[in-house]
């Protein structure tokens, strides 16, 4: 099954604050914004429903992101000034998914792991090498949510209320929020963030250590036994040397709790030093290789690397590496893996089957 499952996309941020219609074709909302300030913002689009099922993208992590107002640099953006504004933010963003499954039957939200398999099931004998899809009408891109910045959870105990709103995965960090500290803001976990843990275990919810400090990173992993990933993070050791990525030490921690990590597609997060103006053919799909193959060195096994693109998320197109246009082109991964020497069940792992077991441990 040649399918790829993607763990971190912006996709109702980008609606919400850009009106991108990702049911439309990538190609669609690039011609609407060619030149535009959403393009200046956000770059140019690699996502849309067409371009999901061309590729077999099956399941993506749909993100609940809140950016907090002292972190703003666009006014196209929303941002949150308290713990309010970011749960309404991200229920706002709930909205937008509800409606595109209400919009279009290949659209699903997967809350049990009935629902993964019901997608999973749509893509049997899926081959990305035929030049058109036969069946491409019946597929189904099942959309999983991730809090991707924990103030929209206002207090511990709101993670039920969420929970119940179909909420399967957890990241207390982007910036540094009231329970860790994040991206750029160093920082412990907090006594709330000890608390938020214990409120989640009993929801069997995925913990995202993507953004977290390293400090609290490593905390999260002592306090919390339940499903944990890190959805969209790169090893430090390849990239700029900074919180935002994971150190050889945070890799070989969370490879010890069976975590899996999704490798970001974004030139700036694969190579050292590398800024926009650059051209985006340092990049190609043999460094996104080097950054699987730097965890499976360190885990010594293909178990615990995944893909957690973050297309869309504040860079686009002409900031990823050569060969990726739209998110369809996330299929030239797997023959370079084998290149790279992997057997077939091992690049099946990487592309999809190490978040499909994650998931369907956490779902129940």
């Amino acid at each position: 099954m040649s399918i790829i499952v993607d763990a971190h996309e912006d996709i109702a941020w980008n609606t919400l604050c850009f009106g991108r219609d990702y049911l439309r074709s990538a190609y669609d909302i690039r011609r609407r914004e060619e030149n535009g300030p959403v393009e200046a913002v956000n770059g140019v689009a690699m996502l849309g429903l067409p371009e999901w099922l061309k590729g077999g993208v099956a399941v993506i992590g749909a993100t609940l992101f809140t950016p907090p107002e002292r972190r703003r640099t666009s006014l196209l953006e929303q941002h949150y000034s308290d713990a309010n504004e970011a749960h309404a933010l991200a229920l706002r963003q709930i909205e937008i998914y509800e409606r595109m499954a209400q919009q279009s039957n290949q659209i699903k939200l997967i809350r049990a792991s009935a629902d993964l398999e019901t997608v999973l099931r749509t893509w049997d004998d899926f081959d990305p090498t035929l030049p058109e899809d036969p069946k491409r009408d019946e597929r189904q891109v099942g959309l999983v949510y991730l809090i991707e910045g924990g103030d929209s959870i206002r207090e511990p105990a709101e993670v039920e209320w969420w929970h119940e709103r179909g909420v399967r995965l957890i990241g207390p960090a982007w910036a540094g929020t009231q329970y860790c500290g994040g991206t750029d803001e160093p920082g412990p976990l907090t006594a709330a963030g000890v608390d938020l843990l214990k409120h989640m275990r009993p929801f069997n919810l995925v913990l995202d250590l993507s953004h977290m400090d390293e400090r609290a990173f490593l905390q999260a992993l002592d306090q919390y036994d339940g499903p944990i990933i890190a959805s969209h993070s790169n090893p430090r050791a390849l990239t700029n040397n900074t919180n935002r990525h994971l150190s050889d030490e945070m890799i070989k921690a969370l490879i010890q709790h069976d975590g899996v990590i999704g490798t970001l597609i974004f030139n700036k997060f694969l190579l050292r030093d590398w800024e926009h103006e650059h051209p985006r053919d340092a990049a190609t799909v043999e460094t996104v290789v080097a950054a699987i193959d730097h965890v499976c060195q360190i885990a010594g096994d293909a178990r615990h690397a995944a893909i957690g693109t973050d297309f869309d998320g504040g860079f686009g197109m002409k900031s990823t590496p050569a060969g990726f246009d739209t998110v369809a082109d996330l299929q030239i991964i797997a023959p370079a893996l084998e290149q790279r020497g992997y057997v077939a069940a091992d690049v099946e792992l990487i592309m999809n089957g190490n978040w499909v077991r994650v998931l369907s441990g956490a779902l129940g």
